[in-house]
């Protein structure tokens, strides 16, 4: 399912206009991802948690050459489904 899936399914389920839906979507993505990029938690009740961790630096290894590699430490976003959505998906 893409973005516009989801503008299509809402727009058709509230009888609200797509480009009014496509403004609320977009919105909503700018702000988890604001609120991501400066470190705090987004908590979606009965949906899930995004969270930023923090990975340290390791050693890789290139697989086409073997050559050691070292990997800098970065920050991945992580998600944990919540209690609903792990009872729908199941």
């Amino acid at each position: 399912m893409t973005k516009k899936d989801i503008i299509l399914k809402v727009s058709d389920e509230t009888k609200l206009k797509q480009v009014d839906v496509r403004k609320v979507v977009q919105k909503t993505f700018d702000c988890i991802v604001d609120a991501l990029a400066r470190g705090e938690k987004i908590e979606l009740r009965n949906f899930g948690v995004f969270k930023i961790k923090q990975r340290k630096s390791r050693t890789g290894r290139n697989p086409r050459t073997g050559q050691v590699v070292p990997v800098p430490p970065r920050k991945v976003v992580v998600f944990k489904p919540g209690l609903e959505m792990k009872k729908k998906v199941k």
